[in-house]
């Protein structure tokens, strides 16, 4: 019980579930209760469920191409060995459950998103729909599950009413994920290209790639600048500065210098993401404590010096793993790779005698 419960942990990735996080508790401020901490902790807790089990769908389904294109990776047990498929599928169980259970707390619409958010995010990993198996589809849907359902359970969990504003700002931070999401298949091209996974990179290339990302991250930002309550001009030039950092970062990717200067760069644009949603947080809350104008300037300020720093150094350096990821270099698309052997129970022997 103690090893499931640990691999569930495992399962909510560190940088998606602070993401998703952020989401949540976007939404719980855009409904005027960002200092809400006991909604905002129920509302986590039913995204932690939907995250677990959307995770768990797609490691059981993707196995045989995480083991090419994620040798080794920690954080995919069934890859590592760490785990097997009875202990997924059960965690993937559990975690719908808890998800489900964790919306009965809440206003009755948060029922409906966290069970549409489960059923989505099956239909996206799982046979027979496999929605990510099916081009343009997939940067569509995954965005709705990993957008809407915590930010609609931050929303619900305080009313039970959707406003224009609430909509048009929910549809600013799907359409800029959609650019975002869209970046993750460079690290998974080659495996997708073998096993017949036809990604948007896989049908249209990199440049194209890039430049609907470009257009997808310029839509979502306009947007919810546009949609955000009590916009100011500290907020505008914060989202302005991560906007152009984040199409120049686009533009770099769009030319191809090797896998490793592709890991650097989309590191670098995760960043720029999480401070676009950061910043519009912030802008929320002191927006709801009436500070003072100089003292907002100065805090979106801040922030936006701060979010470019990381960025630029996380473009120069790379994340951490990049030196060990790739067995080979993607660029050498006609070259294919056999994948490894499933993991078997070290006690299978014993138990067949």
């Amino acid at each position: 019980m103690i090893r499931r419960l640990l691999l569930m942990v495992r399962l909510a990735r560190p940088p998606v579930i602070v993401l998703l996080a952020m989401f949540t508790a976007t939404g719980l401020a855009q409904a005027g209760h960002g200092e809400d901490r006991v909604h905002l902790l129920r509302a986590l807790v039913v995204v932690f469920g939907f995250l677990v089990f959307s995770v768990a769908c797609n490691d059981l389904a993707d196995v045989l191409i995480d083991r090419v294109n994620l040798p080794g990776d920690r954080g995919r047990p069934l890859v590592t060995g760490t785990a097997y498929r009875r202990d997924m599928v059960v965690a993937a169980a559990t975690a719908a459950v808890l998800s489900l259970a964790a919306s009965l707390t809440l206003h009755w619409p948060a029922i409906v998103a966290a069970a549409a958010g489960l059923a989505i995010s099956a239909a996206y990993s799982l046979r027979p729909a496999r929605l990510s198996a099916r081009g343009v589809v997939a940067p569509l849907v995954l965005p709705a599950c990993y957008v809407a359902v915590p930010y609609l359970t931050g929303m619900f969990a305080v009313r039970e009413t959707l406003r224009k504003g609430d909509l048009l700002l929910l549809a600013g931070l799907y359409v800029g994920f959609i650019g975002r999401i869209l970046l993750k298949d460079f690290r998974d091209v080659r495996g997708d290209e073998m096993f017949g996974k036809r990604t948007f990179l896989v049908r249209h290339g990199r440049r194209w790639t890039c430049v609907f990302s470009a257009f997808c991250w310029t839509a979502g930002t306009v947007l919810l600048v546009a949609s955000v309550r009590d916009p100011a001009v500290p907020l505008v030039v914060a989202n302005a500065a991560l906007l152009a950092a984040a199409l120049l970062l686009l533009r770099a990717l769009s030319t191809g210098r090797g896998p490793h200067r592709d890991d650097h760069l989309i590191a670098a644009l995760a960043i720029v993401g999480r401070g676009i949603v950061l910043v519009l947080l912030v802008h929320l809350g002191v927006s709801d404590a009436h500070w003072s104008a100089w003292s907002y300037a100065g805090v979106m300020g801040t922030l936006t010096a701060g979010m470019l720093y990381l960025a630029v150094v996380m473009a120069r350096r790379g994340p951490v793993i990049t030196s060990t990821r790739y067995p080979f270099d993607r660029a050498g698309a006609s070259e294919r790779a056999t994948p490894p052997a499933p993991p078997t129970r070290p006690d299978a022997g014993a138990r067949s005698r």
